[in-house]
């Protein structure tokens, strides 16, 4: 992966669980679609608002391929009209950053 979209999303503290419904959707369709899907997180300690999904990607190209099959795929229409209908997301923002060769995915070493 060369690329993560890394999305924050301002939620409504009292809809958590809307809000982890809808992640949990995204588990099967953002990888159908053609993401490397590095996982959604809830908040937990901190702030109550702020949830996140993290993409890989191979390009940027890859990205637009992605986000037309995710425009094209009735679940991940479903899983939109759900966010819209619940409006337990108030704000989403998308930043892509380039991932540095050598340091993505590497698991723990045991001492």
């Amino acid at each position: 992966m060369t690329m993560l979209c890394i999305i924050r999303y301002e939620i409504d503290p009292f809809q958590r669980d809307a809000f982890k419904h809808y992640a949990e959707q995204w588990g099967r369709i953002i990888p159908r679609c053609g993401g490397h899907l590095v996982g959604y997180f809830l908040p937990w300690q901190g702030t109550n608002y702020v949830g996140w999904g993290l993409i890989a990607l191979e390009s940027l190209s890859a990205y637009e391929t992605y986000q037309e099959r995710l425009r094209q795929d009735p679940d991940a229409q479903k899983n939109f009209a759900f966010a819209h209908e619940k409006r337990f997301i108030s704000k989403e923002e998308r930043n892509f950053v380039e991932v540095v060769d050598g340091t993505f995915d590497i698991p723990a070493m045991k001492p």
